[in-house]
């Protein structure tokens, strides 16, 4: 079973990218971040054509988050984190595919940090790992994947010490990271690969893609149930290179069955 999370940065804007990538690929399961479109205009006949059906939690100009699925609908689970009901930004989706619990999500940029909205991003991580530690606790298969904002360490960045003022890359973001992996769950990217220079996200600025000056921040977290069933998982990295496409690669993981 492959499962892949892909920040398309605008779904209109990025669909023949989307489809191109969707077909060469052909994953089981794709999380998409940044959908930057409100409800009403997901290109729900594209992907059902495509061969996909969806759920996605949509948001006019910003965020937004989708579940695609070639085995069935996915059956939604929750389509807002736990723990703010004044929050409206659409930043997770949650459902059930295959007996597995696969929750999406696009967690806060935070800059300018320090300021609200680094404030705003600490606030939403600790509800994600309030509501992750319930998750450990179902006992389901579950996996949290998406756009994390967050440069676990300096292995994840071309050069980290151009990040050290940047909210992805500041302590508290770290440190908060640390804290939800140290629930007991598997970053399996790096568990995979554990020395390899691995990046997820290039700026379309100073040709960062040309020198592949990346950082890592689309990551792949699996309850302890999923490590044994872990197979490969990699990035689709030339997806960045294609035209008109996403500053994010896909990300992807290979589980043993469906």
């Amino acid at each position: 079973m492959r499962i892949a999370t892909y920040n398309v940065n605008g779904i209109t804007a990025r669909l023949p990218v989307l489809l191109h990538w969707l077909e060469e690929t052909a994953p089981d399961v794709a999380c998409l971040q940044e959908l930057k479109a409100p409800q009403e205009k997901f290109p729900e006949q594209a992907i059902l054509e495509a061969g996909y059906q969806a759920i996605w939690h949509g948001q006019k100009s910003w965020n937004g988050v989708a579940i695609l699925s070639k085995h069935g609908k996915p059956e939604e689970v929750r389509r807002t984190l736990p723990g703010d009901e004044e929050d409206t930004h659409s930043r997770y989706i949650e459902a059930m595919i295959n007996g597995i619990r696969i929750g999406c999500l696009y967690l806060p940029n935070g800059n300018p940090a320090p300021g609200p909205k680094f404030d705003y991003k600490l606030q939403w991580f600790e509800r994600l790992i309030k509501h992750a530690r319930e998750l450990l606790s179902s006992g389901i298969p579950t996996v949290l994947t998406g756009d994390y904002n967050v440069i676990p360490t300096e292995q994840d960045a071309y050069k980290p010490e151009r990040w050290v003022e940047d909210a992805l890359f500041r302590p508290e973001s770290r440190a908060t990271f640390k804290k939800l992996i140290d629930q007991g769950w598997i970053d399996a990217i790096r568990t995979l690969h554990p020395d390899e220079t691995i990046y997820t996200y290039w700026d379309y600025f100073r040709n960062a893609y040309g020198r592949n000056a990346g950082i890592r921040i689309d990551h792949f977290l699996l309850s302890p149930q999923l490590m044994p069933r872990l197979q490969a998982g990699g990035v689709d990295r030339q997806v960045r290179g294609w035209e008109k496409t996403s500053d994010h690669a896909p990300v992807w993981i290979e589980l043993e069955g469906h």
